[in-house]
């Protein structure tokens, strides 16, 4: 699919850019001085990598993880941005597999709050890419709020950055 259609390998090499540049900047807060801003913003990437995590065993056939979408107990900065690596590692190589027929197959779940669903996993993958969106800017917001730089996320600066000769001017 991705042969024919290079927008879904294009957003999620996106994602991956926008996901390292939102940790950078989180690294920046002093947990100790901003503490509310560092907290809030864990929580966001605890729940980012939850529902990624909890969509892939969909994609993959397998039991949940996790029995809901975000934890009492926190992970590490260190540990939320191992397993966010290991996520974007994933949808890659996922992506890079899919042809058109496994990418409109449909998906039967249930969500952790126990309503049943399904999805393509086209839908999800676009779900995937929108929910992170979402929390990024949430994030973004908090690390403002606490003084500190906000990263410039945008797909139009990404698509730039990685492909310089887009700038014609």
């Amino acid at each position: 699919m991705t042969d024919r259609d290079p927008m879904l390998t294009h957003a999620f090499a996106y994602k991956q850019w926008a996901d390292q540049r939102t940790l950078q900047a989180v690294r920046t807060l002093a947990p100790a001085n901003q503490p509310q801003a560092y907290a809030f913003a864990c929580q966001q990437l605890n729940h980012m990598v939850m529902v990624e995590e909890l969509f892939r065993a969909r994609l993959q056939g397998l039991p949940a993880p996790h029995a809901a979408t975000n934890s009492v107990q926190l992970p590490t900065l260190d540990e939320l941005e191992r397993r966010l690596l290991a996520s974007n590692a994933w949808l890659t190589s996922h992506i890079a597999a899919l042809t058109p027929e496994s990418a409109a197959q449909i998906i039967r779940f249930v969500f952790a709050d126990g309503q049943a669903g399904s999805m393509s996993q086209q839908e999800i993958l676009f779900h995937i890419l929108n929910h992170g969106t979402y929390h990024r800017g949430a994030i973004g917001h908090a690390l403002e709020q606490a003084g500190a730089q906000r990263p410039a996320d945008t797909y139009t600066l990404y698509i730039h950055a990685a492909e310089p000769q887009r700038r014609w001017c």
